[in-house]
């Protein structure tokens, strides 16, 4: 393999770990705004959603260059809810 195509796979591999990342930081995000909208509504809810889809992110990360995620607590929540 010459040094262009090299570059062109390792390229192509970081985009495609940044996609992926994207989709996942969509889904925590969807999930996110679904906790703060039962909130919002006095409902109960919970955060397990959002933290399996943290670890996924987070276990993502270690094998690219994607940023991490938090994992978010109740608390998170109703203090998100409170402020706004």
């Amino acid at each position: 393999m010459n040094v262009h195509e090299a570059i062109s796979k390792h390229s192509n591999a970081q985009h495609l770990h940044l996609v992926r990342f994207s989709e996942l930081d969509a889904q925590r995000e969807q999930a996110i705004d679904e906790a703060v909208d039962l909130c919002k509504r006095g409902l109960p809810f919970t955060v397990d959603t959002i933290n399996a889809i943290t670890a996924h992110i987070i276990a993502h990360a270690k094998e690219g260059i994607s940023p991490l995620r938090s994992y978010v607590t109740k608390d998170m929540v109703h203090d998100y809810v409170n402020k706004g």
